[in-house]
């Protein structure tokens, strides 16, 4: 039985070149292909298709409406698996996919889709249950958690980072007490070993305070890190 697909992509040019692509395969059937967010839900709802392919951005939102609209098929119609095109190879995106489960989606950059074993391939992971990211993305992931390894910070615990946080909006001791819901006893101590693991130990106190802030202001995110 073939794999009935709707397909949401607003790039006319793009919509019917994937169609063309789609309908070369004789296991995979188009039982819609429209422009927008809105007609691809209700095309999920007539049509009831294994797979949706969308672009993650169209009208009506222009931002990412197909993340959402994936997010929105998990709760209404969990048995409709989704691969969403993008030409955003930041793994953000790919993570808010799979953010409830990696089960029946797929991440797929748009430069793969001229290659119809890729998009099929992509298509049939779904369908199955199974799931698919473009491996540009997990490139990026793994660059952006080298980065991080590579940081001192990231030998700070999670409270540690949460005190470094206040130490970065100026606060004192005592504030940073009461924001935290600790002692002030407790905050030297973490203090103290935040300045041991940035090897600030040995400088002036101010400059420490200071130093540590920027290190932690200037600390790429895991976007600007998966972009280098």
């Amino acid at each position: 039985m073939a794999v009935r697909i709707a397909l949401g992509e607003d790039n006319l040019i793009v919509r019917e070149g994937i169609r063309q692509l789609l309908e070369g395969d004789p296991e995979i059937e188009v039982v819609a292909a429209v422009g927008d967010g809105d007609s691809l839900r209700e095309a999920c709802e007539r049509e009831r298709p294994d797979v949706v392919i969308t672009d993650i951005r169209m009208p009506p939102s222009g931002t990412d409406e197909g993340i959402r609209l994936a997010e929105a098929l998990r709760e209404t119609h969990p048995e409709i698996g989704v691969v969403v095109l993008s030409q955003f190879a930041d793994p953000v995106y790919a993570l808010a996919l799979f953010d409830q489960g990696s089960d029946r989606r797929a991440y797929l950059l748009k430069e793969r889709v001229h290659n119809r074993a890729e998009l099929t391939a992509a298509v049939r992971a779904v369908a199955a249950g199974g799931s698919m990211v473009d491996s540009k993305i997990v490139d990026g992931l793994v660059r952006a958690r080298t980065a991080a390894d590579r940081s001192p910070l990231g030998e700070l615990t999670a409270r540690e980072r949460e005190v470094l946080s206040e130490i970065a909006q100026g606060k004192s001791n005592a504030a940073i007490a009461d924001s935290l819901f600790l002692s002030k006893r407790a905050v030297e101590k973490h203090i103290n070993a935040i300045f041991l693991k940035l090897g600030l130990a040995d400088a002036e106190d101010v400059s420490k305070r200071v130093t540590a802030a920027l290190m932690l202001l200037s600390e790429p995110t895991e976007r600007q890190q998966a972009q280098a």
